[in-house]
This record gives C-alpha cells, structure tokens and sequence, in this order.
C-alpha cells in the first residue's frame, strides 16, 4: 500500500500544477466515506473535523443527498442558465424564504469565488457615483480569482500578477491580536471605527461596497466581536457604501444560530448575501443573493455555463431540507459549544495554545511558542496536523501565519466526535 501512496504523490508531481499543493509530508489520497469519517487507499478510517474545507454539510456515504443526486443524474444534468428547471426553481423560492426579508433575487454560480465577483458587479453598477472602490479586511480571502485575490488582505493569496479593482483594507477585529493595539471591550470597536479613515483617505469617499466574512475562514477563523457589524454598518452608511457578507463558510447555519451568521449571530442584515461550500453538501455551487433594487441594476446579459445546474441544484434543496429536519442548526451550536469549552479547558494544560474562538462549528485554535509572547508557531501547526493524521483525525489550518488549526467538521458532528477529537488534539501536542 505504501507504494500505490508514494505512485499516487508522483503521479500528482508528474500531472498537476505545482501550485495545486496538499497537506501533509506523505499525500492522503481518499476513496471514501460514511458519516463523519473517511478512508483512504490503505484503508485507514479518519474522523473529519475540515469537511472538505467547510463543505460536506451532511457527511459521507448514503446520505439523502447522495440518493438524490443519482435520480436527478438519470433525469437531466445540464443545461445552463438559459434555460430553467425545477431544481433551480425550487431553490431560489427556497432560499428567498429563508433569506432576510426582501432579499428575494439570486444568481447561481459554481464556486464562492464567482459569487463574490458577481456581488461586487451588482454593488458597482448600483453604486450611485458608479465607484470602482472596494473595501475589505485585512487578513481576508474571497476567492481565487483575478477579481477576489484583489480583495484578499494576505500576501500569499495576492499572487496575481495584475489586481483589478482598486480595494483599500480595513483593519480586522482580530481581538487576539488587535492591530490597533487595543483590548476589548475598552476598544469600543476602534477597529470598526477605523473604516472612516481608510473611506477618507484611501478611495474616492463613496466606495461601492465593502466585503466581510462573517468569521474569517482562511484568515485563522477570526471572529469579530459581537457588537463589530453594527458599529462597522454605521460607519459605513454615510457613504452609501454596501455591506457584503461572504458566508461562502459561515452560511446555511454552521454558526449554530440561523441560516445566515452574519444576521443570525451579529444581527445585521447585509445588503448582499454570498456563498457556496455546505449549500451544495459538496456539490460545486455559489450563490448570491440580494433585493430586487440591487440585483436589476445590472441588466446583462450575463451567463453562466454551469450555473443553477439542476443536480447541484438538487443537492442543495435536499440539504437545505434535511438541515431542517434534522435540526442539524442547533446540532452546530450544542456541537460547538462543547468543543469550544474543551479546548479552553485543554488550552490550561498547553502554554502552546494561545486562543480558542469561533462560533457554532467554525471554530479555531491558534497555536504559540508561549501565551505570554504570543510568537506564532507555523512549524508547531504543521507538527500537530501530523501527529492528528496518525490519531486517525483530520483538520485544517490556516491564517495569514499558517498557525491557526481550522475545526470545520459536518454538520452532523456528534459528542463523541469532538470527544474523540479533543482527544486526539491533547496526545498530539503532548508529543510534541
């Protein structure tokens, strides 16, 4: 089995870009799944705490989806946006149901990145001044694209040789370390604040749109504080500047309080909704979604090949529906409170683990040399993700240090599983 492995990470060095890079010292291929774990070429079983990277909302295996996806598959697979079906039919008039009131209007895409871009043409040509400036947050990731690496606040997803829009960058309310140099609450959320300054000195005082993830994925699950999106909302509003919400990760009720983090967590309902990942429970799907006013100052035409395609289509109606019936939304909160209380208490045992924050099952753990110096330890991330795989548990990583462990599991996680996790977490930096 070893040498089909070490085939497999040759072939991928021989057929794939070198950019197209993967975890861990010896590749994982997997072949398989069921529930809440996967296996691999050599048949080895893993919990799945990343998910696909915060994608596969109901897990693996048999799942309704799964049922679903291989019907619609037999019926019809393609079509395109110029023509409509049941499916895509049925998930707009969804998600306009469960979308904040008057935010009725959706565009289907393929991918998070495609749905940021169309959400900033829609904030453009609504722009009343037709502004080309953007504002984002540092630290943030929106997309692989020419457009949203243009928005991404960390150099090393800024690897485009040409940035097309002109965007300015707000300091994130990155409370572990504040880059005002600020402690919360005495702050008053400074940082939100501070989007006045970067409006007045940086763009041309009435910018189209601002673009926030509700809590940063790739920036080390970031998670602002509770009061940040009013403050950074009223801020904002003198401009006639539009507040976008990137929930391609935070969407469909992975927060554990409401389909949408930002208006179901922070209580502020955005002027453009974006996503992707969990909607689909794997399936290649984006979204964005908006109110009428917004979304028909663009008259077109505008296409896309795969867009609203009826099998990804499908596969989200049905995991928007079991979501329901499952009432796997107060699952990701009872989930997630037990593991985001875990690790607080594993974190007194370990000086390495610095700060544990999220929300729901989003949630992070950054790891230090010490918490007294808070000097990022990337090595030490990358150690522990190799010590959980031979524990037979997957995570991910991240932030703008690559320190950050990334918990995104399905989900359909259950007690046993952040047991197992946190388990698996303890003996991994015990070894090390």
């Amino acid at each position: 089995m070893k040498m089909m492995q070490k085939n497999n990470a040759e072939r991928a060095k021989r057929y794939f870009f070198a950019s197209q890079q993967t975890y861990y010292e010896e590749p994982l291929t997997l072949v398989g799944g069921d529930g809440s774990r996967v296996r691999d070429d050599a048949g080895n079983e893993y919990l799945d705490a990343f998910a696909g990277i915060c994608t596969n909302t109901l897990g693996y295996g048999d799942t309704e989806v799964a049922e679903a996806v291989a019907e619609q598959a037999r019926q019809l697979i393609h079509v395109s946006t110029l023509y409509l079906t049941e499916p895509m039919l049925d998930l707009a008039e969804k998600v306009a149901e469960i979308a904040p009131e008057g935010m009725t209007k959706s565009f289907f895409s393929n991918s998070g990145s495609e749905a940021n871009e169309v959400a900033t043409l829609i904030a453009r040509t609504s722009s009343p001044k037709k502004s080309v400036d953007l504002l984002s947050l540092d630290h943030a990731y929106h997309g692989r694209t020419a457009y949203t690496v243009a928005l991404a606040g960390q150099s090393q997803w800024r690897n485009f040789a040409t940035q097309m829009p002109h965007v300015a960058f707000v300091p994130n309310p990155y409370c572990y370390r504040c880059p005002l140099g600020m402690t919360y609450p005495s702050c008053e959320i400074a940082c939100a604040k501070y989007a006045k300054r970067v409006v007045e000195s940086q763009t041309d005082g009435a910018p189209a749109a601002m673009i926030a993830e509700t809590i940063s994925g790739v920036g080390g699950i970031i998670a602002p504080p509770p009061e940040y999106f009013k403050v950074l909302r009223e801020t904002l509003a003198p401009y006639g500047t539009l507040l976008i919400a990137d929930e391609v990760q935070a969407g469909w009720g992975r927060l554990g309080d409401g389909w949408f983090g930002m208006v179901s967590s922070y209580d502020v309902v955005p002027d453009i909704i974006t996503s992707a990942k969990g909607l689909g429970s794997g399936f290649p799907i984006g979204i964005t979604i908006t109110r009428p006013e917004l979304a028909d100052t663009f008259k077109g035409p505008h296409i896309n090949t795969f867009g609203g395609n009826p099998v990804a289509t499908r596969a989200a109606n049905v995991t928007l529906n079991v979501i329901e019936k499952r009432d796997l939304i107060a699952n990701c909160k009872r989930r997630g409170e037990e593991l985001i209380a875990s690790l607080r208490e594993l974190a007194t045992s370990f000086d390495v683990i610095g700060d544990v924050r999220g929300r729901g099952l989003m949630v992070g753990v950054e790891l230090v040399h010490d918490r007294k110096s808070k000097a990022v330890a990337p090595e030490l991330t990358s150690k522990v993700l190799e010590e959980m795989r031979k524990r037979k548990v997957l995570v991910g990583k991240g932030g703008r240090y690559g320190n950050v462990l990334r918990i995104q599991p399905p989900f359909i996680f259950s007690s046993d599983d952040v047991r197992e996790f946190v388990h698996a977490l303890k003996e991994s930096l015990g070894t090390l």
